[in-house]
């Protein structure tokens, strides 16, 4: 599965979308779902939560590990993604369409996200 080109991610594996309207979408690109493997839990930070970019919001359980979610960039969660909490697969399924997270309004974007050229690099030599 190839990496969008008008998202950008963080080196931890999660993605971003633009926020042209202040609001962005946060999910974990295929890179990561397929390390992970079969996903069966999420736990997604609050509505209203603040979030830093780089810091650990919330977990993603699999049968084969825990893994730490962070926030590609710093904001307020404003809609977490009910769907995935009811039915986790989706992160490995659609982890760029119906897998996607949580929504934040965002107050900083870092300087270091990569594009989706950088990051099929990055992940390659993963």
């Amino acid at each position: 599965m190839s990496n969008p080109q008008q998202l950008r991610y963080s080196k931890e594996h999660e993605w971003l979308t633009d926020a042209a309207d202040g609001v962005a979408t946060v999910g974990i690109t295929a890179h990561a779902a397929g390390a992970l493997g079969d996903v069966v839990f999420v736990q997604l930070p609050a509505v209203g939560d603040t979030v830093d970019a780089g810091e650990t919001c919330g977990e993603l359980e699999s049968t084969k590990s825990v893994s730490d979610l962070y926030s590609p960039a710093s904001g307020e969660v404003t809609e977490i993604n009910q769907d995935v909490v009811d039915d986790p697969a989706l992160v490995n399924s659609e982890p760029f369409e119906g897998g996607w997270l949580f929504k934040i309004k965002v107050s900083e974007v870092p300087d270091d996200l990569l594009s989706a050229d950088e990051y099929t690099a990055f992940a390659s030599g993963d």
